[in-house]
């Protein structure tokens, strides 16, 4: 099965606590705080593969998780940070926001990385609050969380030539004609059931194309497959729409032309406006004067490039296969779509807020948020200065002002993790 699309979760590392620590010596007292800082978060980063061909990786596994860094120790040392969690995706993947629909990247290169989470940051030791006044602090602070994110990926091939046009009309044979590739073929409907690439090399030019399922009538609103498999002629140059002259099931020649064209108009202005080749197959089983006038038709439309061959019968190869060639040198590189706001591959998360205030059923205020339980856990409320620096920590990143926009009044209880108090402004 051919994996084009799907839905991840990414966690980054959480930064490791800073440690709460005294040096001490034989023979030497009062030594000071010595505590190290935690170690930073490991990031999350989708790196574009060149082996990957789809998004088969992503069919069971959608969570993914970072390490976190390690918590600071005494004798000042550090804690080790998170390792970087690498995930590969295929050449052509576009990273969004899943519930936004926001771009983040669109690895368009092999090797090309971007930072989707990045790992929180490690805490600081309490070797760090020891001053002229305070020596002696019972505190550190803890790591921040790692960024965590829902994300959309979608697998958009990088092809120089699209072939498209309605199911057994006869793409798969031509590309295997073209090409050495191999794709599947039959005298039914819907032989390709996936993007197959093939490569045509010319003297020193070689170009990539792309075998797109079959496309039907009303595919840019998902019918038959084309829709899902539309995304993939995006990217090309160059697209060469090969229609059935022989008219299999009664079909008309020039009416399916008409309706493929509508479709990629439909799905997309720009790609119905891409240079196209029109190559009408199967001339073996019509007789000159139906594929003249097949060609008269098409030419009426403003289409010059008509090509009339047989792909079964290896009859007009030669001259399509050097229109092809000589059109897809002279275009300029791939175009691509989907790019990050300003061209930034690096997405920043928005943190968001960092607590969140509820009237529990006992009908007081409670702040709640991993936040807010990190610096809770962090505080040594027998140590005043410790609770000192907690309430200065809560007024400075608004959790009071927060409380007192939500009708906090003096004397109110306020929760926090399993502390209540009593408010006071």
């Amino acid at each position: 099965m051919f994996i084009d699309h799907s839905k991840i979760y990414v966690k980054a590392g959480d930064g490791g606590n800073g440690a709460l620590s005294f040096h001490t010596e034989k023979y030497i007292t009062n030594g000071g705080p010595d505590g190290g800082d935690g170690g930073d978060g490991g990031n999350v980063i989708l790196q574009a593969a060149p082996n990957l061909t789809s998004l088969q990786n992503f069919r069971f596994k959608h969570k993914f998780i970072a390490q976190n860094g390690a918590k600071g120790m005494g004798k000042k040392m550090y804690g080790k940070r998170g390792e970087d969690l690498i995930i590969g995706v295929p050449v052509g993947t576009v990273v969004k926001d899943a519930v936004t629909g926001d771009i983040i990247a669109d690895l368009t290169e092999p090797g090309q990385k971007v930072v989707v989470a990045r790992g929180g940051k490690g805490g600081l030791g309490n070797m760090h609050y020891a001053n002229s006044i305070r020596q002696a602090p019972q505190f550190a602070t803890p790591g921040a969380p790692g960024e965590e994110r829902e994300l959309g990926i979608e697998l958009k091939l990088i092809a120089d030539v699209g072939l498209v046009g309605f199911p057994n009309a006869g793409k798969s044979t031509l590309l295997s004609v073209l090409t050495r590739a191999k794709p599947k073929i039959a005298d039914y409907p819907f032989t390709t059931l996936e993007p197959v690439l093939g490569v045509v090399s010319q003297d020193d030019f070689s170009y990539v194309i792309a075998d797109i399922p079959g496309i039907i009538e009303n595919a840019h609103e998902g019918a038959g497959l084309g829709h899902d498999f539309l995304r993939h002629i995006e990217r090309t140059r160059l697209l060469v729409h090969v229609v059935d002259l022989s008219g299999t099931d009664g079909r008309d020649p020039i009416e399916d032309f008409k309706t493929i064209n509508n479709e990629l108009e439909e799905f997309s202005l720009d790609l119905a406006s891409r240079p196209q080749i029109v190559v009408g197959n199967k001339c073996d089983g019509v007789t000159d004067e139906e594929a003249q006038e097949f060609v008269n038709a098409v030419t009426e439309m403003g289409y010059e490039d008509v090509f009339i061959i047989s792909a079964a019968g290896r009859i007009g190869l030669e001259e399509l296969s050097d229109k092809i060639t000589e059109t897809v040198s002279k275009l300029p590189p791939t175009i691509l779509h989907d790019i990050a706001e300003g061209g930034e591959k690096v997405y920043t998360f928005d943190e968001g807020k960092k607590f969140e205030i509820i009237i529990n059923e006992d009908g007081n205020f409670e702040v709640t948020g991993k936040w807010i339980k990190k610096i809770f856990n962090s505080t040594n409320f027998e140590d005043t200065e410790s609770t000192n620096f907690f309430q200065r920590t809560l007024e400075n990143e608004g959790v009071f002002e927060e409380l007192k926009k939500m009708g906090c009044k003096e004397g109110d209880t306020v929760k926090v993790c399993e502390l209540e108090f009593d408010y006071y402004d």
